[in-house]
């Protein structure tokens, strides 16, 4: 599918956090993945002020373009598979049009030309699937820094909204204002320049 609703709930945990959701749900038993999400923008931040963010995922041996743009239900986002040498080259500075992606791009007044590589945040992930719902623990590494987060993704936000509250509680972790991965990456950036 090209296009898809994303509707997650976010909450950053501490490391003893992690490992308290990691043993009260079964995520023991499920393997550990691993993405790199290598991050797009322009120099003048036309992503960013529009509340979009774009990158391209490398995981399990594939590589996806995806522009994620804000949603009254959550966030739109709109992908194109990429080639391990179509990535390669995007992250040189030398972007492709892809049909979705470009498409979306144009509707939002940002061209090919204009966007460069900003860097990448590796994550390792565990995720099950839990009352309808997928469950998942990351462990984040982006420049010099590393952070934990439980995300639920549901087709509803009653539903994600529901199963977060419930594990937070049951594991008596406060509930935190999370921004998203890029977000936390590009204030990284910003720091460490």
């Amino acid at each position: 599918m090209a296009q898809e609703i994303e509707i997650e709930f976010k909450n950053l945990l501490t490391q003893k956090e992690y490992q308290q959701v990691y043993h009260y749900l079964p995520f023991k038993s499920v393997e550990l993945m691993e993405q790199t999400n290598y991050y797009f923008e322009t120099d003048d931040l036309k992503l960013k002020q529009k509340g979009a963010a774009l990158r391209i995922r490398h995981k399990n041996g594939k590589c996806t373009l995806t522009l994620k743009e804000p949603h009254k239900e959550g966030l739109l986002e709109t992908h194109d598979a990429l080639t391990e040498e179509e990535a390669n080259l995007w992250i040189q500075n030398k972007m492709m049009e892809k049909p979705h992606v470009t498409k979306q791009l144009q509707g939002l007044g940002i061209s090919l030309e204009s966007l460069r590589y900003l860097g990448s945040l590796t994550t390792r992930r565990k995720e099950i699937g839990y009352e309808g719902t997928t469950v998942v623990l990351d462990h984040s590494l982006y420049y010099d820094q590393e952070d934990y987060e439980l995300e639920v993704e549901a087709s509803s936000k009653e539903d994600g909204k529901k199963v977060i509250q419930e594990i937070l509680k049951a594991c008596n972790i406060p509930e935190r204002e999370t921004d998203n991965k890029i977000k936390r990456f590009y204030n990284a950036k910003l720091q460490s320049e």
